[in-house]
């Protein structure tokens, strides 16, 4: 059974944020829950996006909210994504690497296929910062982490607080 109580902001470098997630196999009341604490860890937390591994669930599901509200966030069950357009580099950054950020290339837009919290299929065509955030946690569902897509240049200036997150991460795990 999910413990929705003990879900938490997932930081790196916790195994479950480096292995790809498992498909949603029953769509019932513990993941709902899930649903609605991880859309209000996202707020809370200041996020436009959150994956399972994130909310440290090894499960496919994300929420996004382009304008960071609960109000307009949506639940993400078993997606796949299908990008297109152009490569575009943008600012990134995740809230499993608190501080880290770079420019990372991503395709300009996408088509998402995913179950709702009624079960049923959706499709939805995504364009610009939208298509980005779905890419980006589509990602974390197959253990890819924004530190895993920086230039040499930027893993080379992100290294002190890597560092710094896997020695905190040790200490907490002790």
């Amino acid at each position: 059974m999910l413990d929705v109580g003990k879900c938490c902001i997932t930081r790196f470098p916790s195994p479950v944020l480096g292995q790809k997630a498992k498909p949603v196999e029953k769509i019932d009341d513990s993941i709902r829950a899930l649903a609605d604490k991880m859309i209000d860890m996202m707020v809370q937390h200041k996020g436009v996006g959150l994956a399972g591994p994130q909310a440290g669930v090894d499960l496919r599901i994300f929420v996004a909210s382009p304008d960071g509200t609960k109000e307009n966030a949506k639940v993400y069950i078993n997606p796949v994504i299908t990008p297109s357009g152009k490569l575009v580099a943008s600012e990134e950054g995740c809230l499993s690497l608190p501080g880290i950020y770079g420019k990372i290339r991503r395709y300009s837009k996408c088509l998402i296929k995913a179950q709702g919290l009624d079960g049923k299929e959706f499709s939805e065509d995504a364009e610009g910062f939208p298509a980005r955030i779905f890419q980006h946690e589509c990602d974390h569902l197959d253990g890819t982490l924004v530190a895993d897509k920086l230039s040499t240049v930027a893993k080379i200036g992100a290294r002190k607080k890597l560092k710094r997150l896997r020695e905190n991460y040790e200490q907490q795990n002790k």
